[in-house]
């Protein structure tokens, strides 16, 4: 009887003990619960339509708006005054942000929204004066990925002639800017540097090639006019000139940098620290959205673009987004190729917000002068830690792994990630980026400020 009433009494503390762990482990209620989140209309701000189509959100008794926004800057100054409360974001944006480049305001991210999804874009009449610069290889089919080496004869014959030549990106501190930047600098182009220390920031001097600014559905129109000769932007506006006969694609951002992060969810310091339970409860319902998206090799992918092409998201044709979403890109009409990765929201651990990620942008934002001043290898890390938060993502992770949604085996381990992708190889120019060191990584680099340089 005594060892049953001990048996009893130890079953009970046990299962007390149990409940209460449960309870620590378990998020508190969100303390907010009507949210407004702000997009650009592209194919990869697809997490947010499927975190809502799919009811992803009302799961973690959350009801959610979406709204299409103008651009990238009144995006962002809707989230820092409080009309968004998060929004789909450059990865640039909330870097930028922080340290004061354009509108100064403490941003941070805890979900990566996808990897790739960017291609660069010429005019058919740029096309043509390119083409005969590439080799072909056996198949009759030119040799992939084009590099800028093909485009610097005909850069160097406007410069010979006065004439200027004009390119597009989205945002001074866009991926696309960088990539194009990157691509361009790589084939001996110089993109040109920013200045703002001295008020400038145009981010042509010295240039060879102009690059402005354009939102992204203007591109096609943009190249169509002549304003501009190429660009590079997101999905589907690359697939888009190809449709309607305008351009060509010419290379994509995973031939430029294998698997390179691209947009992230983006929310106020002060708006994650007033409601830390929403914040966590949002991001692992992207989770789950960004994981629907890529499973069973991208089978959810038609479904995923017929919700896109609805004009409430991104409002273009379910062909044209088709084109890249669902495992392969068109480069020259009738040039389709596979490119399974094109568009990839949660393989290679696309949602988790590396440092390393985030050290690679402020490392461009140096190499072309918008952070003007050199900065030691411990500032990148201090800015990374403060912007880039895979604690809280760690904290949604987890507890999607404890309610059996996801599996353990779908992230990163916990116990022994420090934020860091080993170093990455797989650029245009094979510049190995090793994202603790990236002074020295600044340094590999012919075309663009290292060390001390000043513009």
């Amino acid at each position: 009887m005594k060892l049953s009433k001990l048996t009893t009494a130890i079953a009970s503390v046990t299962l007390s003990l149990t409940l209460s762990t449960a309870v620590m482990a378990e998020i508190g209620e969100p303390e907010k619960e009507d949210l407004k989140f702000g997009f650009i209309k592209l194919t990869d701000m697809a997490p947010l339509a499927v975190a809502y189509e799919k009811q992803f959100f009302e799961d973690e008794g959350l009801y959610v708006t979406l709204e299409a926004q103008a651009n990238w800057k009144v995006l962002l100054d809707r989230v820092i005054d409080g009309q968004l409360d998060g929004a789909h974001m450059l990865a640039g944006q909330p870097l930028g942000a922080t340290i004061g480049y354009g509108t100064e305001s403490h941003i941070i991210t805890a979900f990566s929204m996808d990897l790739n999804g960017n291609a660069i874009t010429v005019s058919n009449d740029i096309w043509d004066q390119m083409k005969p610069n590439i080799p072909m290889g056996d198949d009759g089919k030119l040799v992939h990925p084009i590099k800028a080496d093909a485009l610097k004869p005909v850069v160097d014959s406007y410069k010979d002639e006065g004439k200027p030549f004009n390119m597009g990106m989205v945002f001074p501190v866009s991926t696309h800017n960088y990539e194009l930047r990157y691509w361009l600098a790589a084939g001996g182009i110089n993109p040109g540097y920013y200045a703002p220390h001295k008020g400038d920031t145009s981010g042509q001097i010295d240039a060879d090639a102009l690059l402005s600014v354009t939102p992204p559905p203007q591109m096609p129109s943009t190249l169509e006019a002549g304003t501009i000769y190429g660009y590079c932007v997101g999905e589907p506006w690359n697939q888009q000139a190809v449709f309607k006969g305008i351009g060509v694609p010419v290379v994509t951002d995973y031939e430029i940098w294998k698997n390179n992060p691209e947009k992230v969810f983006g929310v106020s310091k002060a708006w994650a620290d007033k409601y830390p339970n929403t914040h966590i409860r949002v991001v692992k319902a992207m989770i789950r959205a960004a994981k629907w998206l890529d499973e069973n090799n991208n089978a959810n992918r038609p479904e995923a673009v017929e919700i896109l092409s609805q004009p409430n998201y991104v409002g273009a044709d379910y062909d044209v987004i088709a084109n890249s979403m669902t495992g392969t890109f068109e480069y020259e009409k009738g040039d389709k190729r596979e490119v399974p990765d094109f568009n990839t929201f949660f393989r290679h651990n696309a949602t988790y917000p590396y440092y390393s990620d985030a050290i690679w942008y402020l490392t461009q934002m140096r190499r072309w002068g918008q952070i003007a001043e050199a900065k030691p290898d411990s500032w990148y890390m201090d800015i990374a830690k403060k912007v880039y938060r895979p604690d809280i993502y760690e904290q949604a992770a987890k507890e999607l792994i404890e309610e059996g949604k996801l599996a353990a085996s779908d992230f990163p381990n916990f116990g022994t990630e420090d934020g860091f992708r080993a170093p990455q190889t797989h650029f245009i120019d094979n510049v190995v980026y090793d994202g603790k060191a990236p002074n020295d990584y600044l340094k590999k680099f012919a075309i663009g400020l290292k060390g001390d340089q000043q513009i």
